[in-house]
């Protein structure tokens, strides 16, 4: 089932009442938490690009996107929230799934450190660097709130380019999957019968084409809470 962000706002006003049942502890609740909001916007991108849609259609996504998460911050500002982590996207480039849709014979299409689709990855960029600058611009208007961008691309990054550095054996294959040069089938996806997982998920960045492994979150989560060189401005939690 897909549920969009309003949707999913929704619910969140409609369980509030179950967190906090009045106007001063609503507000200390808020004021001591912090909100994660995303990562926003790959599921967006997912749909078009798996249908092939050219990039200059899907560029033209973004500001939509970018303008969905901005609304939701606002709303949560309102709220009285005060403190918002908000996710940039991840290397979609290293995606066993977007690597098996665009596969190509020419090798100056990959990276040579990673083995990652190099138009791929700059379109991910450009995304986040679209979600800074309007994070800028929030900021500027609630100065009273700490608005941090999680920057997932490079705590991300840092897996496929030193992989042996944290343990990793497979990078860009997926652990979870069936067939092909990186495990991943559209038609025969993870959870699907016949499908089963590797016997050493760890070892592996990419889970089932898509998403990443329990390893790999935890190492991109580590990098968040205890590198404050990815997360803008510079943090420590």
């Amino acid at each position: 089932m897909n549920n969009s962000l309003r949707v999913q706002l929704d619910w969140f006003n409609e369980i509030l009442a179950s967190l906090c049942n009045t106007s001063s502890k609503c507000n200390e609740m808020f004021g001591s938490s912090v909100f994660l909001m995303g990562e926003i916007g790959g599921n967006d991108y997912n749909y078009p690009f798996f249908l092939k849609r050219s990039m200059e259609e899907i560029r033209t996504f973004v500001p939509l996107v970018i303008k969905a998460i901005a609304s939701a911050i606002y709303e949560l500002i309102d709220l009285g929230a005060v403190t918002l982590m908000v996710p940039g996207n991840l290397p979609i480039g290293c995606s066993a799934a977007y690597l098996t849709y665009y596969e190509t014979a020419d090798k100056e299409e990959y990276d040579p450190a990673t083995g990652c689709l190099n138009w791929l990855n700059k379109f991910a960029e450009y995304h986040n660097d679209q979600l800074q600058k309007e994070l800028s611009r929030i900021q500027a208007q609630h100065p009273q709130t700490n608005i941090i961008y999680a920057d997932y691309y490079n705590a991300a990054t840092r897996l496929y380019s030193s992989p042996s550095q944290f343990g990793f054996k497979k990078t860009l294959t997926a652990c979870c999957g069936r067939g092909g040069p990186y495990n991943y089938n559209k038609s025969a996806v993870c959870g699907n019968p016949g499908v089963s997982a590797c016997v050493e998920p760890s070892q592996y960045v990419n889970w089932d084409g898509i998403h990443l492994t329990e390893a790999a979150y935890k190492l991109i989560t580590q990098a968040l809470l205890q590198a404050p060189m990815h997360t803008i401005p510079r943090s420590r939690f």
